[in-house]
């Protein structure tokens, strides 16, 4: 197959690869899924604080220390990398670092949708269309479970 082909395939061909979640299987993941998700949210945190003190040590002419914050924020953004692929081999995609949203990707009727997760939530319970965000979650129905 040439890059033309590639290019040209209809999507569902281009998805044959890609995991899709009953509910059911996303709720068992969510056990891995949540302790990563935590830690992401944390390691977040940690570099937008890291990225403040870096430009408030750079303002004050600190260039020990703010060589020293740039160090440590190197580390952490290595980290959330290496988080953000973890949850991608499971087969969840990362919508949010700092609320920490998750998308599964799932089919209902035929189309591709995704599950959404959202950190404190105890179970995956709402979906959304490919393209819409958050804002546009809606309960799960019976055709997905």
């Amino acid at each position: 197959m040439d890059a033309f082909e590639a290019v040209s395939l209809p999507e569902q061909l281009l998805s044959v690869g890609k995991k899709y979640f009953p509910v059911a299987e996303a709720n068992r993941a969510l056990t891995l899924v949540r302790r990563i998700v935590s830690d992401i949210v944390r390691n977040y945190k940690q570099l937008c604080e890291l990225h403040a003190a870096c430009k408030s040590l750079d303002a004050k002419g600190n260039v020990v220390k703010a060589e020293q914050a740039r160090r440590k924020y190197a580390s952490v953004t290595d980290r959330l990398s290496e988080l953000s692929e973890e949850l991608e081999k499971i087969g969840c995609e990362l919508k949010d670092y700092q609320v920490g949203l998750v998308d599964f990707p799932a089919q209902l009727r035929g189309r591709e949708v995704c599950l959404c997760w959202k950190l404190g939530e105890d179970r995956v319970e709402y979906r959304h269309e490919i393209g819409a965000g958050c804002a546009d979650r809606k309960p799960i129905t019976d055709e997905l479970i």
